[in-house]
């Protein structure tokens, strides 16, 4: 019997912090994700070192071209 109830505890407790981390990313993720223009998203890149310098300045004049 005291098995049983602490596993029912346990699901009940567990499911509200799944429930909380579920709606809290939900309504995180809708304030805080601005959206980035391809320029600023390509800086970003350049910053983090995804992309080197030649390919960050080809990619910002293709960019730019096609934006015309």
């Amino acid at each position: 019997m005291t098995v049983s109830m602490v596993l029912f505890w346990a699901l009940v407790i567990g499911g509200v912090v799944a429930v909380v981390r579920y709606l809290g990313r939900e309504t995180r993720s809708s304030f805080t994700s601005p959206q980035h223009t391809p320029e600023q998203i390509l800086a970003e890149r350049f910053a983090r070192g995804d992309v080197d310098e030649e390919e960050y300045r080809r990619r910002l004049a293709a960019l730019r071209e096609h934006s015309a």
